[in-house]
């Protein structure tokens, strides 16, 4: 069903940069432009000075004939492409009174952004939330406002509880410390920070507003969607078809991403720079979505549902699961059927081998990834510093491998599985637990063959044996059922 759009403008902030406070529009519908020469030319001058770096005459008034206002106006029509005579004309007033985004148009155009994310998976965190909508809509709704981006290319959007999230999410009113204080009701709606360090990817929206799921009030879904654009790096398009065109239609296709959108966020974030992404598999087909079709495609995509298949290692890591068999990977989110797959390293550059066995500590927001005697820590998303020896965990020297782990969120442990023994780790105290190996088929009835991999969720622990998964009650301890691996994938 079509998505009732927006009829306010809001403001997209790409970099930190002189303030100035947009022009309060009145919607198109509501209003038509004022044909007093006063009211016109206040409309004028702060559109432009907004939009086009018109800049204010020392005397502090504006002429409608001067030179720069003219060339600025011209600028602005030739963008829009209305007819480009530089006067203040009725269907350049429309435009202007139009609600929109508040990036400048002033910019050298371009599909991208000059800045990007140096990764693929990138983490976001919903700081505040709204009072007009439950939590669990907001976070439905902007999940599903970064899937569009996450089903037209490589890209991965992991939850985090952590402030430190690339993308901190928020509901604001007025000033807010960035300083681009919001404007109250019916002005700016939302702004977002290019990719970066600090701030960058920040998107705030304007709680003086009032936000909906559905077609009346402002619908939160699309507003985002248009702003985790700016957030990933994409400049406005002068398309009007265009989720990123900077103003907005009342009404859209159920697809928000036109052909160009798709095209920009793949040049961009494409996994190999020059080409085209070939992960994106869900929402396109290959009539929409050209780059889906060729000999390179089936290559690099992995039998998912082979009755046979087998992980080396199984995680969590936010609110996705990481599935890993050799040098490659699969990402689950939990409450999504979207699966991201492909090489480890076109999601993580600084892995270029197999992982042997995961775990994830959701208290300090971090995973970690063994291979042999070797392990890497993941925090957010990204992999931090260079790989440490596993014997930081205090295992005996004999150790070089291990062949499973798992983080116990009730216990504060992580178990070391390796062959037919297996080790406990008090994460608080950060020791290994006294009496250890034990073997595993003693404190684990029911589990008698080599685990490969293993997850700890909703309080069981999912032992990967081969193509079979055990699901096991360590409080009853026994194994309560038994699947086919790849039914995790979907199958």
């Amino acid at each position: 069903m079509p998505v009732m759009l927006l009829s306010c403008c809001f403001l997209v902030l790409l970099m930190p940069g002189p303030c100035f406070t947009a022009p309060t529009f009145m919607p198109a519908g509501d209003s038509s432009p004022s044909t007093e020469p006063q009211v016109d030319l206040k409309l004028a001058t702060g559109y432009l000075r907004q939009y086009y770096d018109l800049q204010e005459e020392p005397a502090g008034r504006m002429k409608r004939s001067g030179p720069s206002f003219t060339s600025k106006v011209k600028d602005m029509q030739i963008f829009f492409g209305l007819n480009v005579s530089g006067a203040l004309d009725s269907n350049t007033l429309e435009v202007m009174s139009r609600p929109r985004c508040g990036v400048p148009d002033v910019e050298e155009y371009s599909h991208i952004q000059g800045t990007r994310w140096n990764k693929n998976v990138i983490t976001y965190s919903i700081a505040r939330y709204t009072r007009d909508l439950p939590r669990n809509t907001v976070d439905s709704l902007v999940q599903s406002a970064f899937s569009v981006w996450a089903r037209a290319s490589s890209l991965t959007f992991v939850r985090s509880r952590s402030r430190n999230a690339d993308i901190v999410v928020e509901f604001v009113t007025a000033a807010h410390g960035d300083l681009y204080p919001f404007d109250g009701p019916r002005g700016t709606l939302a702004h977002a920070f290019g990719p970066g360090l600090g701030v960058g990817g920040d998107t705030h929206f304007d709680d003086d507003e009032h936000w909906t799921a559905g077609e009346t009030g402002f619908n939160l879904f699309v507003v985002a969607a248009h702003e985790f654009g700016h957030a990933l790096g994409l400049k406005h398009s002068r398309n009007p078809k265009s989720l990123m065109y900077p103003t907005y239609k009342p009404s859209r296709s159920a697809n928000l991403l036109s052909r160009e959108d798709v095209a920009n966020i793949n040049a961009l974030y494409s996994p190999v720079r020059g080409h085209p992404n070939y992960f994106s598999r869900f929402g396109w087909s290959s009539q929409q979505n050209p780059w889906l079709s060729g000999p390179l495609f089936p290559q690099l995509m992995q039998n998912k549902c082979a009755s046979d298949l087998t992980f080396d290692a199984v995680t969590t890591l936010g609110d996705a699961t990481f599935f890993f068999r050799e040098k490659y990977l699969w990402i689950k989110h939990n409450e999504q059927y979207d699966i991201k797959e492909g090489p480890i390293a076109n999601f993580m550059p600084k892995i270029e081998t197999s992982i042997d066995a995961a775990f994830w500590v959701p208290r300090r927001s971090s995973a970690y990834l063994i291979h042999e005697s070797m392990f890497w820590t993941v925090k957010g998303s990204l992999v931090k510093g260079k790989p440490r020896a596993l014997r930081h965990f205090g295992f005996p020297a004999w150790v070089q491998d291990v062949d499973a782990a798992v983080h116990i969120v009730k216990t504060g442990r992580t178990l070391f599985f390796m062959h037919d023994i297996y080790w406990s780790y008090n994460e608080n105290r950060r020791v290994m637990d006294f009496g250890y190996p034990k073997y595993i088929s003693e404190d684990f009835p029911g589990v008698n063959a080599t685990i490969n991999a293993a997850v700890y969720k909703e309080g069981f622990i999912y032992f990967f044996v081969g193509p079979q998964v055990f699901q096991y009650d360590s409080t009853q301890k026994h194994v309560v059922g038994v699947e086919k691996a790849n039914s995790w994938l979907g199958c």
